[in-house]
């Protein structure tokens, strides 16, 4: 039963008025509700219920928001949202209209700064703290990352700036062994070391205290043993690659210990330099499933709590990997790579039956080098299929071109959730992948509407040239969509006569479909195109439309520089005098069921309905 959490706008000042008993009793209610809100509404459960002591502990000790806290990777800041005046509306959170599932400057006072792709934090934390030094605010500046962030570069280009600058920065490492996936690499084995060697931090507390003690020369003697303080750590850890960058290092600590981690964080903030603390946490504890199974609860749909989550069933990813693991058993230079979401790419299959031969990679949070290594391995005569999200995979635009496309290597991408994801908001929406592959040279991209397509596909991005990206939404396939079996992978056309031609690609032509349903008992003559291969663009699409009188072209992505855009300048150059309309998306696309969001947008069967009725009306 909730007590504490009945205070429907709790803020920092009422954490700092409870002593350690109700704080601990308040982190109880806390993860009580994040598994009920979580469970409703979908979201970031694992990682949230490992993050509750130390962000209580965040506020108990700072004074926010003119002390201001960044979030690496911003879904650990649920806990956050309920101690800042936001509890009266967490059951909103990743609704429409509702809480954002990251941190948002525009959502509260409390949120510093906009996270939702790892590695940023220490930059911008650093950013924040300048601004308050030059600004005379005595103000502290936290950032919160988790492990899996420093397998991102820019965490190291960020501590190599901040660390020496004597600037009042604070940097808590969340490190529960995970990113979203089980952290690889020589970092996340470095960080395992240090979490073994919790001697140290103990032993420093109680030599110092005793130190303390001593009449008259106890300060003379903490001083003396300081000295060789680096020494006696370097003996423990060999070395400690955080202060090498110099930053003052405190920890490992327990991060489900409460007052320990008071006490840490009040050092930390007299400290007055740059800090890292280093806290060392469970993910998924309080919930049995979760701490079993902590990829599987990272991030998820709605579920039954006292059930746990159930199979997730057939989806774009999963039927991708299943494809990939199929092609790769008769073709041995077949290599997968993933950026720390083999779960989440639907790898898993792939992992398991390829990983001891050397044929899978997770490179963790790290896209870019993810697409240089995968160019290096088509260099060296291998075919590297690289599955990654496409809001993720624009972090790698620049290794595409100068490390991939320069050179014309075959590399097979898998863009995964491209197009609107829905509740996961704009940080994470896939609608700028097209626009981007637009930009180069003899690039090959498939858009599939269906499984049987995305099926069809891959093969042949695995036996073709050059670059060639398959992208796919987030999800299940459309069921008019699933009951379509397409002719021509170039251009599809369907419908009689020359009237009107609606054209699309991907997950729209189940909306289009849906649009042509409604129109079947209004007597119009509407065709439609389905393109699956979208680029290059086929020529024979071209002249077949300049045929048309009015084309209205949709797209689940950035209007400028999107597709419609090639589409329809192309016709102009050739003469077109017809009617030529183009709806696709003009801003970044707020969180909200997907279906919603494809109205919001209009892009949906009803208004694709509604611009023919429209068209018809004004003649």
């Amino acid at each position: 039963m909730q007590t504490i959490l009945k205070n429907k706008n709790l803020s920092p000042a009422d954490i700092k008025k409870m002593d350690y008993n109700t704080l601990n009793e308040l982190c109880d209610e806390i993860r009580g509700l994040l598994i009920d809100t979580v469970s409703k509404n979908g979201g970031h459960l694992a990682s949230n219920l490992g993050a509750v002591e130390f962000t209580v502990a965040l506020h108990k000790v700072f004074n926010c928001p003119k002390d201001q806290i960044v979030w690496d990777v911003g879904h650990q800041c649920y806990v956050h949202k309920i101690l800042t005046e936001r509890l009266d509306r967490f059951d909103t959170l990743r609704q429409e209209n509702g809480l954002s599932g990251y941190s948002r400057p525009s959502e509260s006072k409390y949120d510093a700064f906009v996270s939702g792709h790892a590695g940023i934090s220490i930059s911008a934390a650093y950013g924040l703290a300048v601004a308050k030094k030059l600004q005379n605010d005595d103000g502290y500046v936290i950032s919160v990352t988790g492990d899996g962030a420093f397998s991102n570069g820019e965490i190291y280009e960020a501590m190599n700036n901040a660390g020496r600058s004597g600037t009042k920065l604070i940097v808590v490492l969340n490190d529960n062994g995970m990113s979203i996936s089980r952290n690889e690499g020589a970092l996340a084995r470095y960080l395992t070391h240090i979490r073994t060697s919790r001697g140290y931090f103990k032993a420093k507390n109680v030599v110092t205290k005793a130190l303390g003690n001593v009449p008259k020369i106890g300060n003379n003697l903490i001083r003396a043993v300081s000295a060789v303080k680096r020494s006696i750590k370097y003996k423990i850890y060999d070395s400690n690659i955080f202060e090498d960058f110099g930053f003052e290092y405190l920890g490992p600590v327990d991060g489900h210990d409460l007052e320990t981690l008071c006490e840490v964080f009040e050092r930390a903030k007299s400290l007055k330099k740059p800090v890292f603390v280093h806290i060392d946490t469970k993910k998924g504890v309080g919930y049995e499933f979760a701490e079993n199974n902590p990829t599987k609860y990272h991030g998820v749909s709605k579920f039954n709590k006292s059930k746990g989550i159930g199979a997730s069933g057939e989806s774009f990813s999963n039927v991708f990997g299943k494809t990939l693991t199929n092609l790769a058993e008769s073709n041995n230079k077949i290599c997968a790579i993933t950026a720390a979401m083999c779960d989440g790419t639907g790898l898993n299959p792939f992992a398991e039956k390829f990983k001891s031969e050397g044929r899978f990679f997770d490179t963790g949070i790290a896209e870019g080098h993810g697409m240089t290594f995968a160019a290096a391995l088509a260099a060296g005569g291998m075919i590297p299929v690289y599955a990654v999200y496409s809001t993720f995979f624009q972090r790698a635009y620049d290794q595409l071109i100068h490390d991939a496309a320069l050179e014309k290597f075959h590399v097979v991408l898998g863009i995964d959730r491209s197009g609107v994801v829905g509740d996961d908001g704009e940080t994470h929406q896939g609608i700028f992948d097209v626009a981007m592959f637009k930009t180069l040279p003899k690039v090959t991209v498939y858009s599939p509407a269906n499984y049987d397509d995305l099926i069809r596909t891959l093969p042949m991005a695995i036996n073709d040239e050059g670059i060639v990206a398959v992208r796919y939404p987030r999800g299940k396939e459309d069921e008019l969509s699933a009951q379509y079996k397409t002719q021509n992978l170039s251009g599809d056309f369907i419908g009689t006569g020359n009237d009107i031609i609606i054209v699309t690609y991907g997950r729209l032509w189940g909306e289009v479909l849906e649009a042509l349903e409604l129109l079947k008992d209004k007597n119009l003559e509407v065709s439609a195109l389905k393109i699956t291969k979208i680029l290059p663009i086929d020529k024979n699409n071209i002249e077949k439309l300049m045929g048309y009188k009015n084309i209205l072209f949709y797209e689940e992505g950035i209007e400028k520089g999107g597709l419609g855009e090639s589409y329809c300048s192309i016709l102009i150059q050739k003469g077109y005098n017809g009617n030529f309309k183009l709806r696709g998306i003009r801003n970044f696309v707020p969180q909200a069921v997907m279906k919603n969001s494809l109205i919001n947008l209009k892009l949906d069967g009803k208004s694709i309905y509604n611009d023919i009725i429209d068209i018809k009306t004004d003649r």
